[in-house]
């Protein structure tokens, strides 16, 4: 097993301390008593709390972020692109929960560049899937009639509450949740003509047998 650094050991620690006690709630002297480090060590890595904050919500914004270009990137179809984009998006409530439970519990808290950097990705990630979206529309796979920007707020709400319910030792796993969510998605936003399409089966939940 690999030894977490010592950043990560800070990063590790503040997130349980800020879930449970909230942002203004801990200190650094109590992130460095709790992680076993001195004040030289935590500033050595982050020069204020505020910018400890600031990568934690960081982090998972920019994986999405990554994964929604790399989707773009490799796949040629709406559909394709937008399908890779939400497993690939709920897979970040399983990789990084407590950095999105954190993010929503205390994101009030980032000011100035911080707050700047972490918007400037938020709505990066939002012009990724509109694109998609009306890329579909423009291609006829997708209905005209839905507006490309409700749809795409809708599907960042829906996989976004994913943080307050998911469980890891739930029925489902990630994976078979984002296949649901793809499922729901493309029977909300497909065309006739896309829904016709073969190559769409491969997104769909396969029918289960009525016992």
């Amino acid at each position: 097993m690999t030894k977490k650094t010592l950043k990560q050991r800070i990063v590790d620690t503040s997130l349980v301390m800020f879930e449970k006690h909230g942002y203004h709630g801990v200190t650094v002297d109590q992130i460095v008593e709790e992680c076993g480090t001195s004040k030289g060590g935590f500033y050595h890595n982050f020069k204020s709390k505020d910018e400890l904050l600031y990568h934690i919500h960081d982090v998972f914004i920019s994986y999405v972020l990554d994964r929604a270009q790399e989707a773009y990137d490799n796949y040629n179809t709406p559909v394709s692109r937008l399908c890779a984009i939400i497993m690939s998006f709920t897979k970040v409530f399983d990789l990084y929960k407590p950095h999105i439970t954190v993010f929503y519990q205390e994101s009030t808290y980032l000011k100035g560049d911080f707050e700047q950097q972490i918007n400037e990705k938020r709505d990066a990630y939002r012009k990724v899937i509109l694109q998609v979206i009306r890329e579909g529309q423009e291609s006829g796979d997708f209905r005209t009639e839905v507006p490309a920007e409700i749809s795409t707020m809708a599907i960042i709400g829906m996989v976004n509450w994913t943080y307050k319910w998911f469980k890891k030792d739930g029925k489902l796993t990630m994976e078979q949740i984002g296949e649901i969510f793809n499922d729901l998605l493309i029977h909300a936003l497909m065309t006739e003509q896309g829904i016709n399409d073969p190559n769409i089966t491969k997104y769909l939940l396969k029918s289960q047998p009525v016992n």
